[in-house]
């Protein structure tokens, strides 16, 4: 029988700094890496800024995508129903940008509301 190491496994955790590569009041920041010389993470933000306009920057930047390329779907039993959980609560803040987030996809149609018949 082989043992096994007991080890943790863990993200990989670099530094990081945030370059906007929007103009102006545009903000569209980016995270890149510091582990990189200097003039090497300089090179990688201008070819970033030179392709900025293929990056989708918002749901409004992703008008028609196809719900048949990601769906997500939640598998429910039909011979179950549905157990509304007791509410979770959260700090204010975080509360008001889920809120503002989701709202974001609904208004652009990531999102959709689902009846059930229960």
């Amino acid at each position: 029988m082989v043992e096994q190491e007991d080890l943790e496994m863990k993200p990989h955790q670099e530094e990081t700094i945030i370059v906007n590569l929007g103009v102006g009041e545009e903000k569209k920041k980016v995270k890149v890496g510091t582990s990189k010389a200097t003039h090497i993470r300089d090179e990688l933000v201008a070819l970033l800024r030179d392709y900025q306009d293929i990056f989708a920057w918002s749901y409004q930047d992703m008008p028609g995508l196809s719900p048949d390329i990601v769906q997500h779907r939640l598998p429910l039993n039909p011979e179950d129903s549905p157990v509304k959980k007791k509410l979770r609560r959260m700090k204010p803040e975080m509360s008001l940008k889920i809120k503002e987030e989701v709202k974001k996809q609904f208004d652009v149609g990531f999102l959709a509301v689902v009846r059930y018949l229960e």
